[in-house]
């Protein structure tokens, strides 16, 4: 079960018990945001792609999108998602749960700048009805990230905006 897998993997940065388990999906960004009671920009959602032969993971904040320019100018080559049937043999973890934690051998996993707007976030942890509040150096650690990228569209930030 890969949330015992996330689980003996957090274990070893001693955060296994920081693992909150729900009686409700989390699957989605909303959905993780209601069983957390948190804003859905918190919610550090793990986007799968394949990049030519690799797999590659993106975590970012629960209210971006991906830009394909972007992401086009940072791995040189189109977005392509993985599909939902490919998702659990590639990465480890079924989709609604991906995670950057305990993934296969060889998945890449890469930090989006959109979530450094954060003291803590909620990644999920191997399950759809998981997930484990991280500060970004936390992140950065448990999941032995590459590095930070930035591949997404601004997010829509209210204070922002020019009137």
């Amino acid at each position: 079960m890969s949330i015992q897998r996330v689980k003996e993997y957090l274990a070893a940065y001693g955060a296994a018990d920081r693992v909150r388990e729900f009686e409700v999906s989390s699957a989605t960004v909303e959905l993780a945001a209601k069983a957390l009671g948190c804003e859905e920009a918190r919610i550090a959602k793990t986007l799968s792609f394949m990049l030519g032969e690799r797999v590659i993971l993106v975590v970012a904040a629960g209210d971006v999108k991906v830009d394909n320019r972007k992401y086009k100018d940072v791995f040189a080559a189109k977005a392509k998602m993985l599909a939902r049937e490919d998702t659990e043999s590639l990465t480890g973890h079924a989709a609604g749960g991906v995670c950057p934690f305990a993934v296969k051998e060889g998945v890449e996993v890469w930090l989006d700048e959109s979530l450094k707007r954060f003291a803590t976030v909620y990644p999920a942890c191997g399950s759809a009805m998981s997930a484990i509040e991280l500060t970004i150096p936390e992140l950065e650690t448990f999941s032995r990230a590459k590095g930070w990228v930035d591949v997404c569209k601004p997010y829509a930030d209210p204070a922002c905006r020019n009137e």
